[in-house]
């Protein structure tokens, strides 16, 4: 994997400001003025076909982190999860995610949670740790036929691994609304979303009306850790996915995406 990591910009707080006011008026005309068709439709009834299923723990001791952060998160995604739950894609649909979940804020409920700056550091933001949610929905949809259309890697890698059961980068980050998760439905049947949380784990389904006839196995390759000729080091990686048919058998191998991130911490820990 040949990549060089740009040195980044710290721009003025003018200028960081009518950058978010910008993309985020260009996704307001991007969604009312599109010939995109965009999922809303609850279903009455939870579809038959469990396509994949995965859930994720709510709580998390990490680094330098309050955890009166991590209690709000689990109040977001609440809120967060009932406005996604029983969301069907029909064929030829768009689900856009922040959408349908709409702009978080201290009115709707939300409450402060951990919001990663673009700086690589974080601190307390309204509506923080929804990214939990579009991790999971983005996990979870490449292992079904739905096409991921729009999808934002994080920038930094900002925790060392502690019992990493996915492949680095195998998430999706949210920034209300220009950094949105898009998926298309590009089949000739319908998806529906589940996700509701227990005492201990934020889960999701991908169900359908119809049963699977593939099977998707998730792998990465190219792992590394590459030093940035100013400074720092930048992790990267590529995901590949196995597409497996109902009799077991390799039909395809495909490339989904290649990620990057600038480490906050150093690589090579000892033990």
């Amino acid at each position: 994997m040949s990549y060089i990591e740009k040195k980044p910009i710290n721009r003025s707080k003018l200028r960081a400001f009518a950058g978010r006011a910008y993309f985020t008026w260009r996704r307001y005309l991007q969604w009312y003025f599109t010939k995109k068709k965009y999922s809303k439709t609850k279903a009455d009834k939870k579809y038959d076909y469990i396509i994949f299923t995965h859930n994720t723990p709510l709580l998390r001791k990490l680094k330098d982190v309050e955890m009166y952060l991590q209690h709000n998160k689990v109040t977001n995604l609440k809120i967060a999860a009932k406005r996604l739950n029983g969301i069907v894609i029909k064929p030829g649909e768009t689900f856009s995610y922040w959408k349908l979940i709409g702009k978080p804020s201290y009115k709707k409920g939300y409450l402060d949670g951990l919001v990663l700056c673009p700086n690589g550091s974080f601190k307390p933001g309204v509506g923080g740790g929804l990214c939990q949610l579009s991790n999971l929905i983005y996990w979870m949809t490449i292992h079904t036929p739905l096409t991921i259309t729009e999808r934002y890697r994080h920038s930094h890698d900002i925790f060392p691994d502690v019992n990493r059961t996915q492949p680095f980068g195998s998430g999706a980050t949210c920034v209300y609304n220009y950094f949105d998760l898009q998926i298309y439905n590009g089949t000739n049947q319908a998806f529906e979303l589940i996700v509701y949380l227990t005492d201990n784990s934020l889960v999701g389904e991908w169900r359908s009306d119809k049963p699977s006839l593939y099977k998707y196995k998730i792998y990465e390759k190219d792992h590394s850790f590459t030093p940035n000729f100013w400074g720092g080091y930048t992790r990267n990686n590529e995901i590949h996915r196995e597409v497996y048919n109902i009799n077991d058998e390799l039909v395809d191998d495909e490339f989904i995406t290649e990620n990057h991130a600038l480490m906050v911490y150093e690589p090579f820990l000892n033990a």
